[in-house]
């Protein structure tokens, strides 16, 4: 037994490694090890024998085993030293850069609309994007035969057999926000209704789901010539260019009398769009005064009220001003899309248009 102690202590203290160390441990101690062997044959000693060979092997594996860890612990420590030796680090480097979020274009856009126009006495009104036909057509002055209303281009919620409510539809434009929120704060009323919206088209220029924001402005001595100072004043502020010139012409809305196509002047001169100058004209939104119908509609006496309403589609504002050419890279793009029009979280618009960075 003396031998065996002898044999394995110098062992453990002239391994070079852990690897090393470990081979000793199961020549030792493990399973099929010389130590375990003896303890076998323990079975076959008389007490008396047992009484006296069994408490020496315990305390010989013991004896092993404190020696391995000890010179294991001393192989980490001699690493550990050859390493703070031989390594070092700069503390003086910048840290690794981390990519950051970004804000959507399309956020960044809907916040600039709403400060904008929040800055001409405009609330934010919100309403679902789920509406009965009667919102989102009837109270509007839509009739039953318009295109609008097919299946072709208005997307119609699946009814449950029984269901006895109106039809419902995904909203084609945010205009029936306007009516929830006459309806329920009356007249006089000033706000611009942001959001999502519907419609059965897809190419360049068109998507299943946009963005839009309306704007109602409802008092007694609204005009026409109201609604043309608050289009040019948010255009103006918007694309931040002061000469900005809007040209309004004659056409047809079952929601507004009279009704007004706005174009913007522009430029196409080496294929490059420019804004506020040239010879070229480029429709941006659609406006008029507020149907008297549709006031009757939303509980507003139209003997009394009258005021005007326009629609302008945010996608198409933010690919107007910040140069960006498909309408469905919106929706369909990588990251790396979003890492060049994105914006950082400190681009906020200011009250009068344009970022503060």
């Amino acid at each position: 037994m003396d031998e065996l102690r002898t044999k394995y202590l110098d062992a453990i203290g002239g391994a070079a490694d852990e690897a090393t160390l470990e081979d000793i441990r199961v020549q030792a101690v493990g399973k099929k090890g010389e130590v375990a062997l003896k303890m076998r044959e323990l079975g076959k000693m008389t007490p008396e024998e047992r009484q006296v060979a069994g408490p020496k092997l315990n305390a010989l594996k013991d004896e092993i085993n404190s020696a391995i860890a000890a010179k294991k612990s001393g192989l980490a420590d001699a690493a550990l030293d050859e390493r703070l030796r031989t390594e070092w680090l700069d503390v003086t480097l910048p840290g690794r850069p981390q990519r950051q979020g970004t804000i959507h274009p399309i956020s960044q856009v809907t916040e600039e609309i709403s400060a904008i126009f929040g800055d001409m006495g405009f609330a934010v009104a919100e309403g679902p994007q789920i509406e009965s036909d009667w919102y989102n057509f009837d109270a509007l002055n839509i009739p039953a035969d318009h295109p609008t209303r097919t299946e072709m281009d208005t997307f119609y919620m699946t009814m449950p057999d029984g269901d006895e409510r109106p039809p419902h539809v995904l909203r084609t434009h945010t205009s029936p926000v306007q009516i929830r929120a006459m309806m329920a704060q009356g007249a006089p009323i000033r706000v611009i209704a942001p959001g999502r919206v519907y419609r059965a088209d897809y190419d360049q220029t068109h998507t299943p789901m946009f963005h839009q924001v309306e704007g109602l402005a409802i008092d007694k001595d609204i005009s026409m010539a109201n609604l043309k100072w608050t289009l040019e004043e948010f255009c103006r502020a918007f694309f931040e260019i002061d000469g900005i010139e809007l040209r309004f012409r004659a056409s047809h809305f079952p929601f507004t009398e009279p009704s007004a196509e706005v174009d913007i002047r522009c430029s196409w001169e080496g294929g490059t769009l420019k804004l506020g100058e040239g010879d070229d004209w480029m429709e941006i939104l659609g406006s008029g005064m507020v149907h008297p119908h549709v006031l009757q509609s939303a509980g507003v006496d139209p003997d009394k009220w009258q005021g005007f309403a326009f629609g302008l589609g945010i996608d198409r504002l933010a690919m107007l001003k910040y140069g960006i050419p498909d309408l469905r890279a919106f929706f369909d793009s990588d990251l790396r899309w979003l890492r060049h029009y994105g914006f950082s979280s400190l681009d906020v618009p200011t009250m009068r248009g344009g970022l503060s960075r």
